[in-house]
């Protein structure tokens, strides 16, 4: 028996949605070694929170970094080298670097900003600071 691997978007994206996604976002990694973690991002009353999806890393795997108001994310998962007991028919787990960054607003609180991994999970909190409202009024002329 012979095992054929199937494309299912081989007649293009899905939606719109997936075709800007993958404009904006995988179009910039030219690396073959390089993907596109999932990301979650929403916002409460007292912070922002990121969520990126990162199974098979351990916790030193990632480096984050925030300069000039810009978060920075970046690991790698690293394939397991050759194993001749194992006879792979296909993966699709991805390996390799992956790298995202995010501008945030000026009302953050930089200090307070905490990261979790746990089950598969990056888990970002940056906390707001009141005293740095961000609000204008524009009046239409």
């Amino acid at each position: 028996m012979n095992l054929v691997k199937r494309n299912p978007e081989w007649f293009g994206p899905a939606s719109v949605d997936l075709l800007f996604d993958r404009f904006f976002n995988d179009s910039s990694q030219k690396s073959p070694n390089a993907f596109s973690p999932k990301v979650d991002i929403a916002e409460t009353a007292s912070a922002f929170e990121i969520q990126v999806a990162v199974p098979g890393f351990s916790k030193g795997d990632f480096n984050i970094d925030l300069k000039e108001g810009k978060l920075s994310i970046a690991g790698e998962r690293k394939l397991e080298k050759e194993n001749k007991e194992k006879n792979f028919i296909s993966i699709q787990t991805e390996y390799g670097k992956f790298f995202k960054s995010f501008q945030l607003p000026d009302n953050i609180d930089e200090k307070g900003i905490e990261a979790a991994y746990e089950n598969g999970i990056l888990a970002l909190r940056i906390p707001k600071d009141e005293t740095k409202k961000v609000e204008s009024k524009i009046t239409v002329k």
